[in-house]
């Protein structure tokens, strides 16, 4: 990829302070870039590297102030964060060698369906009834069981596994190591202290443009269906029980983990590490923040801590109280041998 700062700036829907007229041909951190490369800045906490950088382009926000002279040229844009984002896309975009075909040794079920342009990655399986939509993509050593159904222009990076009677719908992206309806953790206890399994029947449902991260699994459901709303996004090593349904585009970090039958709203953010407790609601646009845990229901929005979960501001408090616990055992130590 080479282009002009202008031409990059037009892609942007930005304006130009400085030469627009060299030339970039790589994306590079703003503390690393050298020249011929363009950086970002979006966090406040990188500004010096304005000062010192050797890019020749920064994408940085429309009205930031400059206290002195600097050497790359300035893409002035409303994120700084959303315009780095769409320039990566287009620069991967550029960059891909696009898979089609399919390759051998793969199986494809007689009664299995593809759409034009799905590509099939070797050792690759599909079983019967399978339907793929057009353009998607399975990379090699994916397993599609029975029954499953996949939406267009969606992409499986090798090694996914989806259990069958899973549906996938359109432009959806599972990283290596994703596994989806396997069966969920339900045992009912016996009179003699063992566990006996209890049937899981149910499917999983991914809605469009869903993205889950590497090694995630989410559990089929016992009856019904495992739903993942539309735009939802997955990070690496989660773990999503049976009958769980999460809400539109809501953003769930790593090694969170989010028991049976919870309810999870719209735009919701979780933490890594969050352990949410089964048969509960979160609302809409509620943030849980990380090594949280939540054992009941949320009903309003806002910002929460802890474990147990509390309100943020409450959280803050606690904190700064334990930490002059020490002080104020020995206050109170003095103050019993006075006495």
């Amino acid at each position: 990829m080479e282009l002009s700062v202008q031409q990059v700036a037009q892609l942007l829907d930005g304006k130009v302070d400085g030469d627009g007229s060299q030339l970039v041909n790589r994306l590079e951190k703003i503390e690393e870039a050298t020249e011929g490369s363009i950086a970002f800045l979006a966090n406040p906490k990188y500004t010096e590297y304005l000062y010192s950088t050797k890019a020749s382009a920064i994408i940085v926000k429309s009205d930031l102030e400059l206290r002195s002279q600097i050497t790359p040229a300035l893409i002035r844009v409303e994120d700084p964060y959303s315009s780095f984002s769409k320039l990566l896309e287009e620069y991967q975009k550029m960059m891909a060698v696009e898979k089609t075909g399919i390759e051998q040794p793969s199986f494809q079920a007689k009664s299995s369906q593809t759409g034009e342009n799905v590509y099939l990655g070797a050792f690759s399986y599909l079983g019967e009834n399978v339907k793929i939509g057009k353009g998607s993509k399975i990379y090699p050593n994916c397993f599609i069981g029975d029954n499953v159904e996949i939406g267009e222009g969606t992409i499986l990076h090798a090694g996914v596994k989806v259990y069958a009677n899973c549906k996938i719908g359109n432009h959806c992206k599972l990283h290596s190591g994703v596994v989806i309806g396997s069966e969920g953790f339900g045992y009912a206890p016996q009179p003699d202290g063992t566990f006996k399994a209890i049937p899981q029947t149910g499917n999983v449902i991914l809605h469009d443009y869903v993205d889950i991260g590497a090694n995630t699994v989410i559990d089929c459901a016992t009856m019904g269906s495992t739903i993942i709303n539309q735009g939802v996004k997955v990070d690496n090593l989660v773990q999503i029980a049976h009958n769980v349904e999460i809400g539109k585009n809501t953003a769930i970090a790593s090694q969170a983990g989010i028991s049976g039958s919870a309810k999870i709203g719209e735009n919701v953010m979780i933490g890594g590490q969050a352990g949410i407790t089964g048969h509960l609601s979160i609302a809409n646009k509620v943030i849980i923040g990380p090594q949280s845990g939540v054992p009941k229901t949320i009903k309003e929005q806002g910002i929460f801590t802890g474990t147990p979960i509390m309100d943020h501001r409450d959280f803050l408090r606690v904190s700064i109280a334990l930490r002059r616990l020490p002080e104020l055992i020995n206050r109170v130590t003095q103050l019993e041998k006075k006495s």
